[in-house]
This record gives structure tokens, sequence and C-alpha cells, in this order.
């Protein structure tokens, strides 16, 4: 089974990705592009198994005793936006683009992660176990992906006593080791009024209130800046009355502040600030996706830096934040093409990328 062969490895892994292309998997609607994971990996006579909407398996000669690498990304997608001109779940080739939604973000990191453990499966004596793991929910921060996984008994005891070591994170950064990502914060704000009729000088509008409130997020600086994540980022993105009708003075007005938070400020810091200087009341969504980064002397970083990998701090969130071990953010495909109309992949960015993840790890096992 090790496929040395990267072109036979870059075919299987591009060949998957069609298909994984072509089913709709948004997020808590991954059970089919699980099914097709699951008859990837036992196609290829390897045992796995299925929790929830998550698929992993282990290389062929696991021992217990030892300490694991978990090669992990995400099979589900967001929706496609209305900009669209290509069908979103036909898979096209073209100009040496693979285009389909889902491709960029994160199907060609998870396809090139599989077939790096492909390589490893069946090889001997090795310093780490090699896990895989296709997750769900990621794009909602779901609690049925990577989390559940990772509280799982029956994935606790398939990982051996030691557990997992450090992980590698499919996501696309080109390739560039995101040594650090910022924590996500969203928040429902709430700004309350008094109901009255618009032709009289009744009520307390809900919706001036709030736009103070709304302009306050807008200029507000936090002072620390890190040098990997730069400053901190406050965007309001949703916002809306119960009104229906025109001629009422809305009571209350509600809107969605999303907060980016790098290493130099808590949950709970950021969070006290915001309530002494906004007057709508503000209700956190979750505290648990909280920044992250990995130290420049890890032996996984050090393995990049040989390769001539960049670094950098991630301005967006991901799997790696719900994560209590290392874990280094690295994959094929740009960032800047998740979630955007007619997303695509470049072949070549896959086949790179199995190669340097290969290389990566052969400098630690």
């Amino acid at each position: 089974m090790n496929l040395t062969g990267s072109n036979i490895l870059s075919a299987d892994a591009i060949d998957l990705l069609k298909g994984l292309i072509a089913i709709p998997s948004f997020s808590r609607e991954e059970d089919q592009t699980a099914r097709l994971l699951c008859k990837f990996i036992a196609d290829r006579g390897i045992e796995h198994n299925q929790i929830g909407n998550n698929v992993y398996a282990v290389n062929k000669y696991f021992n217990p005793s030892l300490p694991s690498i978990l090669l992990n990304s995400h099979h589900d997608t967001v929706k496609p936006n209305k900009g669209y001109t290509l069908d979103p779940f036909s898979p096209i080739i073209k100009e040496g683009k693979l285009f389909g939604l889902g491709s960029n973000d994160a199907g060609g990191a998870l396809v090139s992660l599989l077939a790096t453990f492909l390589h490893f499966y069946d090889s001997e004596n090795l310093k780490f176990n090699i896990v895989f793991a296709a997750t769900a929910e990621e794009e909602i921060s779901g609690h049925e992906g990577i989390e559940a996984l990772l509280k799982n008994e029956v994935f606790k005891n398939s990982i051996g006593e030691k557990g997992i070591s450090f992980a590698l994170v499919g996501e696309p950064t080109q390739m560039r080791m995101a040594v650090a990502e910022k924590g996500l914060l969203v928040l429902d704000c709430v700004s309350h009024g008094i109901a009255g009729h618009a032709a009289r000088e009744e009520g307390d509008n809900a919706i001036y209130k709030a736009i103070k409130d709304i302009e306050w997020f807008k200029s507000y600086k936090f002072p620390k800046v890190s040098e990997l994540l730069g400053p901190m980022k406050m965007s309001v993105t949703v916002i809306n009355t119960e009104n229906k009708a025109h001629n009422v003075v809305p009571a209350q007005c509600s809107f969605v502040a999303d907060i980016r938070i790098n290493e130099l400020y808590s949950f709970e810091e950021v969070l006290e600030t915001i309530r002494k200087n906004v007057s709508c009341t503000v209700t956190p969504r979750s505290l648990r996706m909280r920044s992250s980064s990995i130290p420049a002397s890890h032996p996984i970083v050090q393995a990049g830096n040989k390769l001539n990998l960049s670094s950098y701090g991630s301005p967006t969130t991901s799997d790696q934040a719900l994560m209590p071990f290392p874990a280094l953010k690295i994959g094929p495909g740009d960032s800047a093409r998740s979630h955007t109309a007619d997303e695509f992949i470049y072949i070549d960015e896959i086949k790179s990328g199995i190669e340097i993840y290969i290389k990566m790890l052969e400098f630690v096992l």
C-alpha cells in the first residue's frame, strides 16, 4: 500500500476530490461525503471508523505505546453564493484548475492529507502513529465535528495510550505554515427602546441606539497589536428589527458582531471592554474558538523551515482552535478563494501539497 509514486497518489486524490465536489455536503449534511470517504478508504483494504459524519483511520502498524500524529481536514462546505456562473456540484478541470464547491476549502487539503496517509500507511518502525480524520461541521464551528471526535471514547481508545502529539490541519494556506490563528468570538447584541407611532413624538427608537453602539464597534481599536496576528478586528455583520410595519418606532434592534481576537487578549477581557462601552445587551454564542499557536521550536515547524516554507499568523479560524494539543495549519489552495463564486484549486497545488506534506513528515518520522 505504500504508494510512493506521487503521480498515483495525486491522481487518486484528484479523482476523490471530483467525487466529493459532486455531492452536496453542507454543514450537518455530510453523510453522503462521509460514505464516499469510507468507500475510498475501504477499497484500499484499510480498516476505518465512522463517528457521526466524521471518518478516521490509523496506520497498518499502529503501535499503542507510541504517540500519534493527526492529519485532519473537513469535508463540509458552505452553501454556494449567488455569484456562481458554473454548477457548483459539477467538477470541471479547465486551464489547470479544478472548479467546484469545496475544491479549495478544504477539499484540496483533505485529499492531499489522505494521500499522505496512504503513503505512510504500511510503513514499519515509525516514531509516531499516523491518524487520518475527515471531520464535519468545521464551517459552522459545530459541536459534532472534530470536537465530538476527540471526546469520543471509541476514538480515544483507537489512538493509543499516549494520544495525539500534534496535528497537521488542512486548510488553504498556499502551503505556508499558519503558526498562529486568531480566535473567533461571535456576539448577539440587542438594543432596547420603547415602541411608538412613527408619526408622533412617541417611543424611543432602538435602531438609533444600535447605531451608536455599531459606530463604537467600527471605530474602537484595542491597543495591543500582535507581531504574528496583528490587531484585533471587529465587524458588525447582521442587523434587523422585528418590525413589519413602517409606521412603528421599533422597541428592539438586534445585530451580530464578529470579533477576531489575537493571542494578547482573553475572551473575558474583550467582553469586559465591550460591555463597558455599549448600551446594548451582549451575549457570546460560544467561548470555544480561542486563538491558538504552535512554538517556532516545534519539530514540525522546524521541518517546514528546512523546506523553506514561510510562516505567518492567520486571520481566519479553523478546527485547530478546538485541539488541545499543538497543531499547524497548512494546505494547498488559497484562503482568498474560499467561499467565492466559481471556487477552484489548481491541480498542481494538490500535487505539490502531497509532496510537501510527505517531506515534512519524513523529517519527524
